[in-house]
């Protein structure tokens, strides 16, 4: 009798994704081959406590208090790494579940931008998706486009700030918005995902309320030219060696493809594959691997473009190192589109983690011992 390896899915968590975060998990867990793996979930409540057990999930969903799941830590073992689980019947009932690998489904802060990847570091344990680096500079985006700058890709142009400089300087950020970027213009915070806190400014008086939403989720601002374009996605999978799906195209039912448009209102149209000929779908490819690999990215990632109306130009705008990742979100369709199932998509993934894993404990820690 083969051992299943025990995986634990990491969902919910602090960030204004968590409902996002339990919509994915809940599509990976019944993904997952389960003569394989055994399936220990783990729910992060909002305000950050850890609970596993066969309710876990169904109590994140529903915002209550857990039935049946105890109150979890992560630990590092002297020969394995695990979970510490206290039991529902007593304070002092703990019991340990050993773990061989991660799958954290955690999009957006505290998740997805390399704080929790640091704990796995510490804890031994491999894990879906890319490490500690590329998560952190994946959430930033002003960190990520400094990046994409450095390797030649082509960004739109964009400013940065901080609350103090705003709050300190507001004026001479509306003259420098209004002569280097021009309206309308998209305000975003630096660090969250999934359109949380986007707002698209077309006066400098749309651009102070813009700023002021942003400021709600983050200390650090991001203002970007608007590209008149449609908006392409196209997904990567791999560690070093990787691959490109088929492109996508999203065709927002609002003005643009915020929170609303993604997870609220069911009118926007998703076009997988996209059809845009063969060099063009070829380019977007590259510059997808090459975004991958220029944030020093593993195991996944999201790579979303603006394509020019007017000439085709092809403008990156950003990269997801946790995508959307329920049964019907881009990321898994562009790769069903290119021939990769949505439950072998989730295998792949998998094993990449345990290959990274083994790569990186290939590795010395320190420099070998001298011997006489």
């Amino acid at each position: 009798m083969i051992m299943r390896k025990k995986v634990a899915v990491i969902f919910g968590g602090r960030s204004g994704e968590h409902i996002v975060s339990l919509r994915s998990a809940a599509s990976i867990m019944k993904a997952i081959d389960q003569e394989k793996y055994e399936i220990v979930p783990v729910g992060i409540t909002r305000e950050g406590t850890w609970i596993s057990g066969p309710d876990a999930w169904a109590a994140l969903w529903e915002n209550r208090l857990p039935e049946n799941a105890g109150t979890a830590v992560l630990v590092t073992n002297p020969t394995r790494p695990g979970l510490l689980l206290q039991g529902t019947e007593s304070a002092n009932d703990w019991r340990f579940i050993a773990l061989d690998l991660v799958f954290p489904v955690l999009h957006g802060t505290y998740g997805e931008d390399g704080t929790i990847q640091g704990l796995f570091e510490m804890a031994g344990l491999p894990y879906v998706g890319s490490g500690v680096l590329a998560s952190s500079t994946g959430m930033d985006k002003a960190v990520m486009k400094v990046l994409f700058s450095e390797k030649g890709l082509p960004i739109a142009p964009y400013l940065v700030f901080h609350r103090s400089e705003w709050m300190n300087r507001q004026g001479f950020w509306l003259n420098k918005v209004q002569e280097e970027l021009g309206y309308p213009a998209f305000v975003k915070p630096s660090n969250l995902g999934s359109s949380v806190g986007i707002s698209k400014a077309y006066h400098p008086e749309d651009l102070v309320a813009a700023v002021e939403n942003a400021l709600r989720y983050d200390h650090k601002i991001l203002i970007e030219q608007h590209v008149e374009g449609r908006e392409i996605e196209c997904g990567v999978i791999g560690n070093r060696e990787a691959n490109a799906s088929r492109p996508g195209e999203v065709i927002p039912c609002n003005d643009f493809y915020d929170y609303r448009a993604k997870y609220l209102d069911d009118r926007s149209g998703l076009v997988v594959p996209v059809e845009l000929g063969v060099e063009l779908e070829e380019k977007i490819k590259e510059y997808s691997l090459r975004a991958f690999h220029a944030i020093e990215a593993d195991g996944l990632a999201r790579v979303d473009f603006f394509l020019k109306r007017s000439d085709d130009q092809i403008i990156l705008n950003e990269i997801n190192t946790m995508p959307g990742f329920t049964s019907i979100s881009m990321y898994p369709k562009m790769f069903e589109a290119s021939g990769l199932s949505y439950s072998s998509l989730v295998e792949m993934l998998l094993e990449l983690a345990v290959e990274r894993y083994k790569n990186r404990q290939a590795l010395l820690s320190a420099p070998p011992e001298e011997t006489d």
